[in-house]
């Protein structure tokens, strides 16, 4: 398998985020934890542009967050616990778990 296919079967990660409320940076934070803590599990983290007030994390078509059904912005141990609960279960997160 090659390094391509191998990172198209790896999971995908999407970041939605509302441009308008200037949530860009807060999307590419949430991002760069994921990549720092997965780093090669993850074939892709997208940052996807939303609709007015979305902030949502999807992992394979699985929505993992919504700002708006979740009631905030997702803190990144819960989320790095979901993406390695999905990807990788046996995993120790660290600093992340406690």
């Amino acid at each position: 398998m090659t390094d391509k296919q191998a990172q198209a079967q790896a999971p995908r990660v999407e970041i939605h985020y509302c441009p308008a409320c200037r949530w860009v940076a807060r999307a590419a934070w949430m991002a760069q934890e994921l990549l720092t803590t997965f780093g090669h599990q993850l074939g892709e983290v997208a940052l996807v542009p939303g609709g007015s007030g979305v902030f949502e994390i999807w992992l394979d078509g699985e929505r993992l967050h919504s700002r708006g059904d979740d009631g905030g912005f997702p803190e990144t141990r819960p989320i790095k616990q979901l993406i390695r609960d999905r990807i990788d279960p046996e995993r120790d997160l660290g600093h992340s778990e406690r």
